[in-house]
């Protein structure tokens, strides 16, 4: 695939808040796209960026986006962007991502508005990239239709983490017909300022709100395909053709960040593959976004650890700059089949580098015209 000759333009909703600001520090190198608009709510409209933003991350603001005037979310003033990425809450997502779609932007969402839409690509970019071809259908059924304007959506942090490793294990030996999965939950998963101190400090939080029916429903779109009926129509399979069963618990835990999962799986096939084999098969899987070259895709997607300790938040949430997932304590489970424990990077794999690599493949598979 021939990477893009020129700068690509795009803009930033949400901004000001958690995820915007990650979408700002990578984007802030990347070697495609360059900061053109930023996007706010209208009490941070007007300023500039350093004097709009609570800054939260670890790294100071990029010089190039410091002066930059902060816009409200309106479609007009963000016409010159190639690509939109999107960090808004879900209380102001819907609204504002349809308007964008329907202005012909190409809108990469990290809110969960759209998740559920039958038209609408739910895409963990190193299991699933190839439902963008659902687009050119989502854009056909706009009133009015569209050529350039449309919405993707990135899947849940926590369903990101586990469900790399799990189409590894589908890739090399066929269907799951069963998952458990318990999750401990960083609190930068909840946004800033998240839970209460006194809430989280000396304490585990058995109940995140609607985050086990989202793991176990979206598990599904990703690992199932896209079926295309008799008259063209295509439709997510739901991981139909072998019914996958997913049980999820979901705790939030004093970590900063970093999503750590308790994972028991049964294959279909007899007799399930040995841990050795399923250690082997997560080193070896290769994701597509990698292949075709994306530049913010890790060159390895899984990191298997042989320590009994591993993975950890602190030692290993910025593997591949938090891009790669880290897998440990691969074992037979004796209830399932086999089990394992998997940490990902809840605001980088699991939030904004996700939406980052779904615009890249985007635009490798010329789903996004940047030469217009």
């Amino acid at each position: 695939m021939q990477h893009p000759a020129n700068p690509i333009p795009v803009g930033i909703l949400g901004a000001t808040g958690t995820v915007g600001q990650r979408f700002i520090t990578l984007l802030s190198a990347h070697p495609w796209f360059v900061i053109h608009k930023l996007g706010a709510s209208p009490r941070s409209a007007g300023k500039t960026y350093k004097n709009a933003v609570n800054w939260k991350q670890s790294t100071p603001i990029p010089h190039a986006v410091r002066e930059i005037i902060v816009q409200e979310c309106k479609a007009e003033l963000f016409a010159e962007c190639k690509v939109i990425f999107s960090g808004l809450d879900a209380d102001a997502a819907g609204d504002v991502e349809q308007a964008f779609r329907a202005a012909e932007l190409a809108v990469f969402s990290n809110a969960k508005n759209y998740r559920r839409d039958p038209h609408v690509p739910l895409i963990v970019p190193l299991v699933n990239p190839s439902h963008l071809s659902i687009i050119p259908q989502q854009q056909s059924l706009c009133s009015p239709p569209l050529k350039k304007g449309f919405i993707v959506t990135n899947a849940n942090c926590s369903t990101t983490g586990y469900i790399i490793p799990l189409a590894a294990l589908e890739k090399s030996f066929g269907p799951i017909e069963a998952v458990l999965v318990t999750t401990m939950q960083a609190i930068s998963g909840a946004g800033y300022p998240g839970v209460a101190s006194l809430d989280i400090l000396d304490n585990i939080i058995p109940h995140i709100s609607g985050e086990e029916e989202k793991i176990e429903w979206e598990t599904l779109k990703i690992l199932g395909g896209v079926a295309e009926d008799d008259q063209g129509v295509k439709s997510f399979d739901m991981h139909s053709k072998h019914p996958l069963r997913v049980s999820a618990a979901c705790n939030r835990v004093p970590v900063i960040d970093g999503h750590t999962e308790c994972v028991s799986v049964r294959f279909a096939r007899r007799p399930p593959p040995s841990p050795q084999q399923v250690r082997e098969a997560m080193v070896a899987f290769t994701p597509d976004a990698t292949a075709l070259g994306c530049p913010s895709s890790p060159r390895h997607a899984i990191s298997v650890h042989e320590e009994p300790d591993r993975p950890q938040p602190r030692l290993d949430r910025y593997y591949q700059d938090g891009a790669g997932v880290s897998v440990g304590r691969v074992r037979q489970c004796p209830v399932l089949d086999i089990k394992f424990v998997v940490l990902a990077n809840n605001v980088s794999i699991g939030a904004a580098t996700s939406s980052i690599i779904n615009a890249e493949v985007a635009v490798l598979k010329n789903v996004i015209q940047v030469d217009e």
